[in-house]
């Protein structure tokens, strides 16, 4: 059975949007006809991004500054329509120095709240509307030296079920991905060398593009559930070319 998503229409907005698991969602939410803004840090990688697809759109954005959240997205919904589909990728995994919790929290937890706030009035209003966040299985299992970002994606999968179950009454769905282990600019930074090898050799290691088809599936009206966990935990073998 092949799978297919017809997007017209839509505005899907995508934090962290301009590389890796982001970046891949927005090429093909793109492809599937929706209006696509990425809100990310990374001007340089949004420029590129939108040097090789126009129609994107893209705003320079720190999910963890609460006022310049609620701004942006006033602006798209004036600018280029309510956001239907809200994806929250942006997040960091630093395991150098303690100090970064604090840092930690604010995109990885309270990032996600804001845009959430952001979005979901207009979506209960319209009572239509989906938003995916990230979860990660570092939540319930834990690691050495990602304490910040383990600890930060258990709050957020206790806290995305709690508000999941606030606004389905308005046909409003939030659910959670945990994507397993995926090739991403920030995989490479905190599993070089024997990490890598081992992450390969046990569950593997898979690319951005795997993790699109579960995303659009629950920013898809086929996604009838809701305060759910969607959970990859071993990467699917590709065919050899």
């Amino acid at each position: 059975m092949k799978a297919t998503f017809d997007a017209t229409g839509d505005v899907i907005a995508i934090t962290g949007g301009a590389n890796g698991i982001g970046r891949a969602l927005a090429l093909a939410a793109t492809q599937a006809g929706a209006r696509v803004v990425v809100c990310d840090r990374d001007d340089a990688a949004m420029t590129e991004l939108r040097a090789g697809v126009p129609s994107i759109a893209t705003r320079q954005l720190d999910v963890s500054d609460r006022p310049a959240v609620m701004a942006t997205f006033a602006e798209i919904e004036q600018s280029i329509g309510p956001v239907s589909g809200l994806v929250c990728a942006a997040a960091i995994q630093p395991r150098r120095d303690p100090a970064e919790w604090e840092r930690v929290i604010a995109v990885n937890l309270n990032g996600v709240m804001w845009c959430y706030q952001a979005v979901i009035g207009s979506m209960m209003a319209r009572r239509k509307g989906a938003v995916v966040a990230f979860s990660s299985g570092l939540a319930h299992q834990g690691w050495p030296k990602a304490s910040a970002y383990a600890a930060s994606k258990a709050a957020l999968t206790a806290w995305v079920k709690s508000a999941a179950k606030e606004v389905a009454d308005c046909r409003v769905r939030v659910n959670l991905i945990a994507p397993g282990v995926i090739d991403t600019q920030q995989y490479r930074a905190a599993n070089a060398g024997a990490a890598d090898a081992s992450w390969k050799s046990s569950i593997g290691v898979g690319a951005a593009e795997d993790v699109v088809g579960p995303l659009m599936f629950l920013l898809s009206d086929a996604a009838t559930m809701t305060a759910s966990l969607l959970s990859r935990d071993m990467a699917y073998p590709r065919d050899e070319p």
